[in-house]
């Protein structure tokens, strides 16, 4: 069973992740409006993973018996300056949301839950995940400078990405397809 505290850290975590979710969008939207469209749907499929994360959070706490509660997500950045400049501030959300997860895992350990310990043990991993992705990007980005051949093709190569995650929650996220 979860303490109360770790309840309200848990879902305030959904609202970071479901807002994430909202930047990535943001960002596919600025992409796109640039005519990067590989950039555009590489974000897209980041906005599905961040969702995928808030709804194994929001599924967790109800194993557990907590309550869900959600919470008003805050409006995103609309302007980037360059593509480079979303990526460098994808990294800086990223490193954020790595702050965060470590965190809720400090206070899991410090409260000696040891089942939301195993549980967000696959957040930490993610998060590797996540920045070591953004940083391989980020330094494309810086390789390519300002040439728009390399632009365009690091722009076919993200637009490549596929989801790996389920985008239908009706039947939870572990649900069989």
């Amino acid at each position: 069973m979860l303490s109360q505290k770790m309840v309200d850290a848990l879902n305030e975590q959904v609202n970071k992740e479901m807002y994430s979710g909202y930047l990535y969008m943001a960002m596919s939207a600025y992409c796109d409006s640039q005519g990067l469209k590989g950039f555009a749907k590489w974000f897209m499929v980041q906005y599905h993973e961040e969702m995928f994360h808030a709804m194994k959070i929001y599924e967790y706490i109800q194993s557990q018996g907590g309550r869900v509660k959600l919470m008003q997500i805050d409006e995103p950045k609309f302007e980037w300056d360059s593509p480079t400049d979303v990526f460098e501030k994808t990294l800086e959300h990223e490193q954020y949301v790595t702050s965060r997860i470590n965190a809720l895992m400090d206070m899991a350990i410090a409260e000696k839950d040891h089942a939301t310990q195993i549980f967000l043990q696959w957040y930490v991993t993610e998060q590797v995940e996540e920045e070591e992705n953004d940083n391989e990007i980020l330094d494309q980005l810086r390789l390519i400078k300002n040439s728009p051949h390399g632009l365009l093709m690091l722009d076919r190569e993200l637009g490549s990405r596929g989801t790996s995650v389920p985008v239908d929650y009706a039947g939870g996220v572990n649900k069989e397809d």
